[in-house]
Formats: C-alpha cells, structure tokens, sequence
C-alpha cells in the first residue's frame, strides 16, 4: 500500500481540500510534489520543476537545507513549543537579537507573529494604542498607499488597494482608512515631485484622525509588482514626523535580501517607527513573523491605559520556528547574499529581456531578485501555468503579472533555463 503522505490522493484533494485563491465547484488544475531539494520540486509524475517562485518568495536557501534540517530535529527533540506568556527560551530570545542587529537602528523592540498577515495586524493595533496612550484618541485610521498590498485578515484588508486589489468583497465591513495614490516615479526614473502632492494634502487635512501611514518600502508586491523611486519613502517619512503620524514599513517580501538591500528602506536610509517582517525569515520552513517597534513606541504603549501592549496568539515564540530562523538568518549573513541577488538581478534583466518584444507585453522590469513581465491584459493562468509545467519550470502568475522571485541559491544555468522557459510559454501562450 502506498504511503498517502508521499504519494497523495487527488481525488480526495479535489472533493475536500480548499486551495488559495480558488473555487471548490470549479477548481484549476493542480500538481502533486512529493518532495523538494535545492531549487526544484519533484512532482509525482516523477517530472521536476525549477522553482522560480522560492515557495510565495519566503524559500531563499532553496529546498531540503541540511542546516535548517538539523535546527530543525535538533529543537524538536528538546523543546517544540510551549506558551509565551509568562515563558521565555532561547530560540525567542536568540531571534530577537539577530533581528535587532539587522534591521535599521532604532528598531529594538521584537513581537514575535505566526504569519505576515498577524504581523501587519499587530503593527496596527501597535499604531493605535500608541495614539491612544499619547492621549491622541482620535486618530484611530491609517493611511495606505493604492496598489498596496498587506494581508489577507481584516485589518491587513483594510489597508489593501480599496479599488483594484482582491478585497473589494468585504468593503462593507472593513475599517475605513484613508489611501493616496501609490507614487507614480519609477525606481529608475528621475525623481518627480508632484508625486508628493495627494500625501501631503491627505495628511494635512486629516492628520488628526490618522494613527500611521503604512507602505512597502520601493516595492508594491502583491498589488502590482510596481518598483517606486526611494525618494517617496524619505519625504514620506519627513511628513510623518511633521504630523506626528507613525510610519510603519512592511517589509514582509522585501525583507532580508530580496529586492536588493537587507530591507527596502536603506534605499532611502530611512528608519520606520514599525517594521513588520516575514516570509524569508525562516527560509520557507514554516511560517512565522516578527513586527519591531522603536523604544519610544514601546514606551508609550507600556505607559498607557492598557499598560501593555493588547496582543498574545497562541503560538507566539514557537521554539521550532524561532530556532529554523535563527538558522536561516546566520546562511544568510554568512554568505555572500549581495553578490547572490546581483547575479540573479543580471540573470534576469537578461533572461527576461526578449519578452519586451512580445506583442501583449506592457512592461519587463528587474530590481534585486524580483523579475517582471507585465502584461496588457490579465494572465491567462489555465494556459500560462501548464505551459509553465510543460518546460519543467514552476512559475506562478497572478492578475497582468508573470513574476519570479527565485531561490538565492539559483545558479546561472538555472536562471537561464527558468527565463528562456518563462519567455517560451508566454510567447506560446500569447500567439494562440
């Protein structure tokens, strides 16, 4: 008898299992993997795919790392969880000092999330019980950015694109925040002040009402894949302090290498009052997240009606994850990371190059180990995703998007193959 943990029911799948972002009545096509190592995924077919998506970006090391394999049994055979209030242990503790030592100085106080999404959440009610402990009891809001993309919980919906992005469905019941045009200057384009105009005019007649602004540094992900100029986020950060509004930054894709700096905001040397971080953190072992606050930040909460901070999930601090990411992060600063990207960065601005000759392509842009083919239209992803498949690479389209994000541990072979292929289907694709 086959072992069902290696070898998976797709029947039982399609009746039963509900995927991301898909329909149970009519579900799409799906590919078993029975296992992972290095950068490819072996599907049960026996068929292998180079990942260039790093598992939704958080698999740096690539697959089956024997480093975070041996963190891994290791904590597992001494502690894998235990409850966080009133608790402590080292892996917690251990994580909170690397995070501390890498991200911008200023940021040295540590809530540790289960996901991205809870720290985005945790970043908010940071935001609004720091008002309120200020005495500031009206700015309950925040400000987002259009095209911005967050999270999938409530409050992480609220501060999503409110027009274009995927929960417009929930509307009626999301808090109501403030947005402003996302910056139209690109990374690589001279600077255009008028891009400051509609943030400065929000903030100047609503700052009483608004507790942060939150955004993804330089790059909007989920929201469009967009790479904006660094001087948005510095005279962003500028209007902040003007208006004693908070800045918080999500650096959950960006954080730790991927868009070409450590975190996105020291392309414009700018530290945030809150820093939510996540995916990378634990190189795709298991999901886990952290949000960092400055010492004023924390104070002033501590000191408030509440004297503490209101937040406590159940597995906050799980050993396990904390000790895998503890791991991940020491791969990463022990290895040349920088010298990794920018090699991904040219293989990509290469290996992409020739799909802006394809009719229907509105866009190819590169910037660290993030490569974009924009389209005029959305994706046909029932076509797109099996031709994909078809040339043995994985690649996970979404909206007007062709995007990958790969392991670090990509080599230039692979690279090369993944976006000759990625240009080949779409061609394939486009020409039907």
């Amino acid at each position: 008898m086959s072992n069902p943990f290696v070898q998976p029911d797709l029947d039982y799948d399609r009746e039963h299992v509900w995927h991301p972002y898909s329909s149970m009545t009519e579900p799409g096509r799906i590919w078993p993997v029975v296992s992972a190592s290095g950068v490819r995924l072996k599907l049960q077919d026996g068929r292998e795919l180079i990942d260039g998506m790093s598992s939704w970006w958080c698999a740096i090391h690539g697959y089956n790392h024997p480093t975070l394999n041996a963190a891994l049994v290791e904590q597992a055979e001494r502690m894998s969880h235990v409850m966080f209030g009133g608790l402590t242990h080292g892996p917690a503790i251990e994580l909170a000092r690397r995070l501390v030592a890498l991200t911008p100085d200023g940021l040295d106080k540590v809530f540790i999330a289960d996901s991205g999404s809870v720290s985005v959440e945790v970043a908010i009610k940071m935001a609004i019980q720091y008002q309120q402990a200020k005495g500031e009891t009206g700015r309950t809001r925040l400000l987002a950015l259009e095209r911005g993309y967050h999270g999938d919980t409530l409050g992480a919906m609220s501060v999503c694109d409110p027009r274009r992005g995927m929960h417009h469905l929930f509307s009626g019941i999301l808090p109501q925040q403030f947005f402003v045009p996302e910056p139209a200057t690109r990374f690589d384009q001279p600077w255009n002040p008028e891009d400051m105009t509609p943030l400065k005019r929000c903030l100047e007649d609503n700052h009483q009402h608004i507790a942060a602004l939150i955004l993804e540094p330089i790059v909007q992900g989920a929201g469009g894949m967009r790479f904006y100029h660094p001087e948005y986020l510095r005279q962003a950060r500028a209007l902040c302090d003007q208006y004693g509004v908070l800045l918080i930054a999500d650096e959950i894709a960006t954080g730790f290498g991927r868009a070409g700096k450590l975190f996105a905001c020291e392309y414009a040397d700018v530290v945030p009052d809150i820093m939510c971080v996540g995916k990378a953190i634990t190189g795709g072992y298991m999901s886990l997240a952290a949000t960092l606050a400055t010492a004023e930040v924390a104070e002033v909460i501590s000191q408030g009606e509440a004297g503490c901070f209101m937040h406590g999930p159940t597995f906050m601090g799980n050993p396990l994850a904390c000790r895998v990411a503890c791991a991940s992060l020491d791969l990463l600063m022990e290895s040349d990371w920088q010298a990794h990207v920018t090699r991904i960065e040219a293989a990509l601005e290469k290996g992409l190059a020739p799909a802006r000759s394809l009719k229907g392509v509105a866009d190819v842009r590169v910037l660290g180990a993030i490569g974009v083919i924009e389209l005029e239209q959305p994706v046909d992803t029932a076509r797109l995703q099996p031709a994909c498949v078809d040339r043995g690479i994985w690649v996970r389209p979404f909206a007007n998007n062709f995007y990958v994000m790969p392991p670090f541990v990509m080599g230039d072979g692979d690279l090369a193959y993944l976006t000759s292929n990625m240009v080949g289907a779409l061609e394939s694709t486009l020409a039907v």
